[in-house]
């Protein structure tokens, strides 16, 4: 019998997490506002966004992976809010992709997940619009907490983490480095006048 794979492995160990670990209703609403709080954060940011999002007023865009769900709704300042749960959505996306190594995965090689897609194609390409174009700049927000050079020099440890990871992503889990070849036996000089036989 073949061992798993340590992709199995992670993916039933996030399984078992997500079964045992099952918050309670306030505190996924919570975790909903907060991400609220950060796209609108970033959202900011973009005037040309927050205006397109400005055109889809009380429209409802519904994300779901997995047993994790989460409803946005465009609201009048060109932001997002929590959606209501009785409002049908106009659009609905589900990433398609069920195991979380895989994503991650995907993630770090810088591919967006496959996703399915139902309802109003106008709403949908204007989501698209967004997830290719607004960019979170985080090295500006540590600046304006630790300033410049702190900032800075967080922001690149982050990107040489995120390349290490790339590459071992790419790598993949088999491709462990070769062990390094034993240093070959000195060789003694040969004696003046004598020739090598």
């Amino acid at each position: 019998m073949a061992s798993p794979s340590p992709a199995s492995l992670f993916d039933q160990l996030f399984d078992r997490l997500g079964q045992a670990l099952q918050p309670p209703p306030w505190a996924v609403h919570e975790m909903q506002h907060r991400l609220v709080l950060l796209f609108n954060h970033v959202l900011q940011q973009e005037p040309q966004a927050q205006a397109r999002l400005k055109r889809q007023v009380g429209r409802l865009v519904e994300a779901h992976w997995r047993h994790f769900s989460v409803r946005l709704v465009a609201t009048p300042a060109g932001l997002l809010d929590l959606g209501p749960a009785a409002q049908a959505a106009d659009l609905t996306l589900t990433v398609i992709e069920e195991s979380p190594w895989a994503l991650a995965q995907s993630a770090l090689r810088g591919e967006k997940p496959a996703v399915r897609i139902a309802g109003d194609v106008q709403l949908a390409a204007e989501v698209q619009w967004l997830v290719d174009h607004v960019r979170w700049d985080v090295e500006e927000d540590l600046a304006r907490v630790f300033g410049d050079a702190p900032a800075h020099a967080m922001g690149g440890a982050a990107r040489r983490m995120a390349e290490a990871l790339r590459g071992f992503v790419a790598r993949g889990p088999a491709a462990a480095p070769a062990p390094a070849a034993a240093p070959a036996a000195p060789v003694a000089p040969a004696a003046p006048g004598k020739a090598g036989g």
